[in-house]
């Protein structure tokens, strides 16, 4: 017998499962909206302008070399990820910063890390949230418990800021741990505006409560990094800038580097001896679990943010790249309409980034799989990067047929 007869049968993970299902599919109108992956209007991987022409200046480095990056990261990524995050807005306060395998690592070491120390008995998670979310803090600590705020309301497709904040002020507790988006929520496509986001740091300080900024598409929401980042240095520089919080950031999105996997953990605290504190635990952690972080896609972005030439370069990408989702959005708006389908589609224009919910059962969603060939996860989130000049009508078709049946 097996030493592992006991095990139960893994659920299978509901993206990659639809990844593989997609490839299995050999219709010719297949249509992929459920992956995280930008594609240009081809439908293809982009590998960003700006990304080719670092990785050219550093191929032609004779010193470049395959050597292990300190503990913290690579100290050029580590500078310029606080910078792109905080800016100037740090002057008075306290960062230990790190780099991390992408932004699922900087969610997974945060989680260790508050678990061993914080130890809160609750993380809060916007219902609903990227999927990972639950699964990390579970896989990190089954003894915290998770709970849901209200952050989508599905009848209105409108954010429901008097639910979230009511929940907070009745429910939770010093010590807590909450997971906000900085921007582009995933998966719902909605954004707090920025009297919610005071709102929002409000009853986090009033209740005590540690904040994690999830920021994974920082200038790939809006095609502005600066404006991205506005929720995270709001926190940062409040009246009493007191605020004890932590950011999970992800170059993934914003640089195309999906594989290279780069990413950065940043921890505010009030002083200097409790950053050291910070620090001192967040390497005995790296060090069980990674030893050292990847180097190439590091210096990937650190050529890129510290080279004006290229970092204009990357701040046009940026406009590409948010701006051809915004011409799909409005391209599915006006097909849907234009077809007069029953739905609430005007959210399809205001929401920001990579997705949105689509407000189909699953039912629905399994029939345009199954009929049509077109993919959504089972949550009706679409993302908008599987959408091109030559699929759009067919999409709407799709969506329309089924709605109407």
């Amino acid at each position: 017998m097996s030493f592992f007869e006991q095990i139960l049968e893994a659920v299978p993970d509901s993206t990659f499962a639809m990844i593989e299902a997609f490839k299995a599919d050999s219709n010719g109108k297949k249509v992929n909206l459920s992956p995280g992956i930008y594609r240009d209007d081809n439908a293809k991987t982009w590998v960003l302008p700006s990304v080719k022409k670092a990785k050219e200046i550093l191929q032609a480095d004779q010193n470049l070399n395959h050597d292990i990056s300190p503990q913290m990261g690579y100290p050029d990524l580590v500078s310029v990820a606080r910078q792109m995050t905080f800016k100037d807005t740090l002057d008075s306060r306290t960062v230990t910063s790190m780099q991390t395998i992408s932004g699922t690592g900087a969610n997974h070491f945060i989680a260790r890390f508050l678990s061993d120390t914080l130890q809160p008995k609750t993380v809060w998670l916007s219902d609903p949230t990227w999927d990972n979310h639950p699964k990390i803090w579970r896989h990190t600590n089954p003894a915290t418990e998770q709970r849901l705020y209200p952050y989508y309301d599905y009848k209105t497709s409108t954010l429901d800021i008097e639910g979230m904040l009511s929940t907070l002020r009745e429910k939770a507790s010093r010590g807590d741990v909450i997971i906000l988006q900085a921007c582009a929520h995933n998966p719902t496509g909605l954004d707090p505006s920025r009297e919610n986001w005071e709102a929002i740091a409000e009853v986090c300080e009033e209740k005590e409560i540690f904040p994690i900024f999830d920021s994974a598409y920082q200038g790939f929401a809006t095609g502005d990094a600066d404006n991205d980042a506005w929720a995270i240095r709001h926190f940062a520089t409040r009246v009493n800038a007191t605020m004890e919080f932590a950011v999970a950031q992800s170059f993934s999105k914003n640089f195309g580097l999906y594989g290279e996997r780069v990413g950065a953990l940043h921890i505010v605290t009030r002083t200097r001896d409790s950053a050291a504190k910070v620090e001192g635990v967040l390497k005995t952690i790296s060090r069980a679990e990674i030893t050292s972080a990847p180097g190439f896609g590091a210096k990937v972005v650190a050529t890129i943010i510290q080279n004006p030439t290229l970092r204009g370069q990357w701040q046009d990408d940026l406009k590409t790249m948010s701006g051809r989702l915004r011409d799909m959005r409005k391209r599915l708006y006006d097909e849907l309409t234009k077809r007069h389908t029953p739905g609430n589609w005007g959210h399809l224009l205001t929401d920001i980034g990579m997705f949105s919910i689509m407000g189909l059962s699953q039912e629905q969603v399994a029939i345009l799989k199954d009929t049509f060939h077109v993919y959504l996860l089972p949550s009706s989130r679409l993302s908008w990067t599987g959408l091109t000049s030559w699929n759009v009508e067919y999409v709407a078709e799709s969506i329309h047929r089924v709605v109407t049946s």
